[in-house]
């Protein structure tokens, strides 16, 4: 926000998808410093108010320009969305909350399992790396997820909906166990291998020393079924579907997609360690 030269804070109302107090200080502990000897004029914008005019992008699903006017001018929110971006800032503060979390559950901060899925999402304008998916129907983009087995992520690649899944779980999987060195077994569904094509199984186990088991799904169960382990991963795209920004795919660009899904589990993350619960309802009401 701009800051006035009294030493006040230009008023402007709370939405549901902004941070909390306790929710920022959690992100604001993560975010980088600046460094006054390398100079640089003094912020004109708040970064509390930079994030939650991004945030309320991502969970309203409005473009850039049709941001509030009590939020953060539209061209200066997403010029830091893209420079975080490019800087690696975003998966930083990710990081960092995804270990606080799992170490405030008590648990390794290092994962020993994981889950791998794909969801195909619909793109509505051009850009990047288009395709279609002829299983699923769908012109647009994959969110290839890694996810630990408590559905925080661990990696994440956005590309073509054109690309199999067995292609697209190289993409995710290549140099995992450089950065997870702990990890030793990851479930998938039945789209990854089968009597036909198993070749990911054995280039899994030859490359990566990591064992990927298929979990399966009961062909005589008609409807829904919950299976064992693929339903974590489910999970953390439910989550991601709550932000109406990525229940299509509006970027032109796959690393802004990357982004967004990332700041989405940068929410829900700082909520948990703030002992919050979030909240998505109403927005376009609050903002009406």
């Amino acid at each position: 926000m701009r800051t006035d030269p009294t030493g006040g804070d230009d008023v402007r109302r709370a939405y549901p998808c902004a941070l909390t107090d306790d929710m920022w200080q959690e992100v604001s502990a993560r975010l980088p410093v600046r460094d006054p000897r390398r100079g640089g004029r003094p912020l004109v914008y708040d970064q509390r108010l930079i994030i939650d005019t991004i945030l309320y992008v991502l969970v309203a699903g409005c473009s850039w320009r049709m941001v509030p006017h009590d939020l953060a001018p539209w061209d200066a929110a997403y010029r830091w969305f893209r420079r975080w971006s490019v800087l690696g800032v975003w998966d930083q503060i990710h990081d960092a909350l995804r270990d606080a979390v799992r170490a405030a559950e008590g648990r390794d901060r290092q994962p020993s399992a994981a889950v791998l899925d794909a969801q195909s999402a619909k793109s509505s304008c051009g850009g990047q790396q288009i395709g279609f998916d002829a299983g699923k129907k769908v012109r647009g983009r994959k969110r290839h997820l890694l996810v630990d087995t408590g559905g925080l992520l661990l990696a994440c690649v956005v590309h073509s909906a054109s690309i199999q899944d067995r292609a697209g779980a190289k993409l995710v999987l290549t140099g995992i166990t450089a950065r997870y060195p702990h990890i030793g077994l990851i479930w998938a569904d039945g789209g990854y291998a089968n009597v036909v094509d198993s070749s990911l199984i054995d280039w899994a186990r030859s490359e990566l020393g990591v064992t990927l088991q298929i979990v399966k799904r009961n062909d005589d169960v008609k409807g829904f079924q919950v299976l064992p382990r693929r339903w974590v991963v489910e999970r953390t795209l439910g989550w991601l579907s709550r932000c109406r920004r990525l229940d299509r795919d509006y970027e032109r660009l796959p690393s802004n997609s990357s982004a967004f899904i990332k700041i989405a589990l940068i929410r829900l993350m700082a909520a948990r360690l703030a002992g919050q619960q979030t909240r998505y309802h109403n927005i376009r009401a609050e903002a009406a």
